[in-house]
């Protein structure tokens, strides 16, 4: 299994960023995808997270009408669209792939991350 993240970068606060995030070797319609993210002084905290059928997607408090997670299940992609980006959003970006209830919840997987740097 692979989760190979991509998209980030140097931007200027109120900028905007697009993450995605591949994933390969497993049944992508059988994950909910996240995002996270995390700083050298932080733990690593919750940004997003879309199912993997219906339901709600859920934000940080912190991203909350700035973020937008998407995924395309033909794509076997999860997005994060960032606007109005602040430099305390600067972190390392890292999707994450829980498998549906009733699979083996040891199925955990993680991205290697992209680094977002928001300046002032």
């Amino acid at each position: 299994v692979q989760l190979v993240e991509s998209g980030g970068g140097l931007v200027q606060a109120g900028g905007s960023l697009r993450l995605s995030c591949v994933a390969s070797g497993l049944i992508f319609t059988n994950y909910a995808m996240s995002w996270y993210r995390q700083t050298p002084v932080k733990e690593r905290e919750l940004v997003a997270r879309i199912p993997w059928g219906h339901g709600n997607t859920v934000y940080a408090d912190s991203v909350k009408g700035r973020f937008t997670i998407s995924r395309d299940n033909a794509k076997n992609t999860v997005y994060l669209q960032m606007s109005s980006l602040k430099p305390e959003d600067t972190a390392v970006y890292y999707c994450k792939a829980i498998p549906v209830p009733g699979d083996n919840p040891a199925n955990v997987y993680w991205g290697q991350g992209t680094q977002v740097t928001v300046s002032s």
